[in-house]
């Protein structure tokens, strides 16, 4: 055979093979090149820019419409969020906050929480805390049992020491009943008045001894001369009763006095009494009064300070770091139960917040072609080469097919 006849036979196959595999590779490459339009003579050259960079925004609809069509349904969207709401990490979740929440509190952000915190303690004794209590001290029970308490394990227990009984003998002989209000009460006592039913009384029911002395010599001079003395003599009047306070030992009497005083003492029925008008009392204050006195010392109390006081003890204070983990655990359980019951509404409204389609549209459209030919080629790679040497072997299989007919004829 001639080298006429030798190329005419084995050049089908190499033609075709090579026609196959370079067009297969240029039809892939006008996919996504040129990446804009080429202009010649103020006319677009034909397929230009590539089939992808001329229709991204129908790609990026379509992908978009694909996605949420088959990938991020509302169904896929709700088992994703029961996967990422899972209990254990939920909890984890608060924990975190919670812990980071006390952190932002003892860090910069302080002196905003003791602001925060001195007014709501502030409203709640100034204002809530009044009204709450102005109205339920219209109830006949309100404060029943802790009244009872206070009185059966405090007043009625209550019993004055020897130093306390002292004390007190001391201050109500100096304070409250001196010489000078004794001899004033005793003024005030002896009027011309009492000082005649006095004296009558002594003459018609004394017997005896004292009747003679009653009738004949009577004590209404005497009374009479006492409130005279009391009152032209008042400096020698004090003397003389102080005197006889320290005679007749009336300070270690009323010590005495004091000391053994008790309400366990007193009748059962007394004492029960005595309670019930305790408690009627404390309401009644509190009905009229309460608000007031509570609004009072509101404004008494440098709230910031008791606030900034209260965080210091939250940073020390291993009651409140220990509680983290339950508080979380039950938050993360309240969610949970929240969760089974409305996921299906949640995630119906969060889609439209999301707007994840568009999104997805968003951002096919910002990629360049550049970038979206390396993305695609990134993930189909080594197909589209399989594609390239595919139209290589059809053409040189085509290019036999010629050469076996050309043997045949």
């Amino acid at each position: 055979m001639d080298l006429v006849t030798i190329w005419t036979l084995t050049a089908p196959p190499i033609v075709g093979g090579i026609i196959g595999y370079f067009t297969n590779d240029i039809a892939i490459k006008m996919l996504f090149r040129p990446y804009k339009a080429i202009y010649i003579g103020g006319r677009k050259l034909p397929f230009t820019p590539g089939l992808i960079p001329s229709n991204q925004e129908r790609l990026a609809q379509r992908i978009s419409d694909s996605i949420m069509g088959s990938l991020l349904t509302p169904e896929e969207l709700q088992n994703l969020a029961r996967k990422l709401l899972q209990t254990e990490r939920t909890k984890a979740a608060i924990l975190w906050l919670l812990k980071l929440a006390l952190e932002q509190i003892q860090g910069v952000n302080q002196e905003k929480a003791t602001n925060v915190i001195g007014n709501i303690l502030k409203d709640l004794l100034g204002q809530s805390l009044p009204r709450l209590i102005k109205v339920l001290a219209r109830r006949e029970d309100f404060l029943e049992a802790q009244l009872n308490q206070i009185f059966d394990q405090v007043l009625l227990e209550l019993r004055l020491n020897d130093l306390q009984a002292e004390q007190l003998s001391n201050w109500l002989l100096e304070v409250v009943i001196p010489p000078d209000i004794m001899r004033q009460a005793i003024v005030d006592f002896l009027t011309d008045r009492n000082i005649r039913v006095i004296d009558e009384g002594f003459r018609e029911k004394t017997s005896g001894t004292y009747w003679v002395v009653a009738n004949l010599f009577g004590i209404r001079n005497t009374l009479i001369r006492l409130r005279t003395y009391c009152l032209d003599e008042k400096e020698e009047s004090n003397a003389r009763i102080a005197e006889l306070i320290v005679s007749l030992g009336i300070q270690a009497r009323l010590r005495e006095i004091l000391q053994n005083l008790s309400l366990q003492n007193l009748p059962v029925s007394t004492v029960r009494q005595l309670r019930k008008t305790m408690r009627d009392s404390v309401r009644s204050y509190l009905q009229i009064k309460g608000s007031e006195v509570l609004l009072g010392l509101s404004d008494s109390i440098d709230w910031n300070n008791v606030a900034s006081l209260l965080l210091n003890r939250l940073r020390t204070s291993n009651v409140v770091y220990g509680s983290l983990n339950p508080v979380s655990e039950e938050l993360a359980l309240i969610l949970e139960r929240y969760l089974e019951r409305d996921l299906e509404s949640i995630v119906s409204e969060v889609i439209p917040i999301l707007n994840i389609d568009q999104v997805i549209i968003n951002r096919v459209r910002a990629t360049s072609p550049k970038d979206l030919e390396m993305a695609i080629q990134g993930i189909v790679k080594s197909e589209l080469q399989a594609i390239v040497n595919l139209g290589g072997i059809l053409g040189f299989v085509i290019g036999l097919l010629q050469t076996a007919s050309l043997l045949l004829r």
